[in-house]
């Protein structure tokens, strides 16, 4: 992280990243689910040993307006079974749907110029589905997989392009499959109103950051039934103020999007427990990588749900300490 050139004299704490609860544990599957093996008419894929690349962003975004995905038709590769539609990929996703009706498993592969493959759900009702290119610039192969039988897969459709973004925070502005919303979201109406006469971008993460802490609590009942391939809905999770720790960083992450604020989404692990938590971007400091706030002396790091559902005990702020818990391992 870089350091501060100057200090920031505020009255308040400024929240840069908000995290996760640890509560989320390895045998709560929440994250995407990873088939042991994708049959292809060409080869298999090991797809088990997945690993995010942190993306180095250092501009600052360009001036804000909230832009939903839109399956333009003006690049498309489609056949029988499933279309790809990477009209808006200098925006940061692309769209996919499947066209014939199945009872099987669905998945998209999304390999960006890291090298690191992102496996996520692919609905089978035909509606098109947004995924980000975490991996910003570069060249991307996205594959669409139908189940033959337990985890083999085959490939039903594939293309291959390179990517020149507009503007490299745009993956991170937009919604996508996990982080799902639209100007008419409760969510976003939500977050105006949390930011509503905030003064600069620390003010508007501290007040959704205070309202997530003040408000939410963890659902153990579901994380203990929970299934794989589960997608947060951001609007229930705010109506019912309880989730997992992935609907908190679905919530939060909607909530200050939709501000312009450009975050992460993060999957990777807080000890040895698998989590969700948001890197934020600064204009000071660049992207900030653990839940951190500012007292006017020093920044600390802070995760919301360690903090809310353990009333910011000493053992869980010290387990937060300096970030070396925290492991990225996928960005959304």
């Amino acid at each position: 992280m870089k350091k501060r050139t100057k200090p920031i004299s505020m009255s308040v704490a400024f929240i840069l990243l908000i995290g996760m609860l640890a509560g989320c544990s390895a045998a709560e599957t929440v994250d995407i689910f990873y088939p042991e093996e994708v049959a292809s008419s060409a080869d298999d894929f090991d797809l088990i040993d997945l690993a995010a690349e942190m993306v180095p962003l250092a501009q600052s975004p360009a001036k804000f307006a909230l832009s939903m995905p839109t399956a333009s038709g003006t690049a498309v590769k489609k056949n029988a079974k499933a279309e790809i539609d990477y009209s808006n990929i200098t925006d940061g996703y692309v769209m996919v749907r499947f066209l014939q009706k199945t009872t099987k498993q669905l998945r998209v592969l999304v390999t960006g110029q890291s090298g690191e493959r992102y496996t996520y759900t692919l609905k089978q009702n035909g509606d098109w589905e947004v995924y980000p290119l975490s991996d910003g610039n570069g060249s991307y192969t996205i594959g669409v997989f139908e189940q033959i039988d337990g985890n083999k897969y085959a490939t039903a459709n594939t293309v291959t392009f390179t990517v020149t973004l507009k503007d490299e925070f745009a993956p991170f502005l937009r919604p996508n499959q996990y982080v799902n919303f639209t100007p008419e979201s409760e969510t976003v109406k939500k977050a105006a109103e949390l930011v509503k006469g905030a003064d600069g971008m620390y003010a508007q993460v501290t007040a959704i950051y205070n309202f997530v802490v003040s408000n939410f609590s963890y659902d153990r009942q579901k994380a203990q039934t929970v299934q794989s391939g589960y997608l947060p809905d951001v609007d229930a999770i705010l109506a019912s103020k309880k989730g997992i720790c992935f609907d908190y960083a679905a919530v939060m992450t909607a909530m200050l999007r939709s501000q312009g604020v450009p975050t992460k989404l993060v999957v990777g692990y807080a000890g040895t427990a698998y989590h969700a938590w948001i890197n934020v971007y600064s204009p000071e400091t660049g992207w900030v990588n653990s839940a951190i706030f500012f007292d006017g002396k020093k920044w600390n790091l802070m995760d919301p749900t360690f903090a809310s559902s353990a009333n910011e005990s000493d053992e869980v702020m010290r387990f937060i300490g300096d970030g070396s818990n925290y492991t990225a391992k996928f960005l959304y």
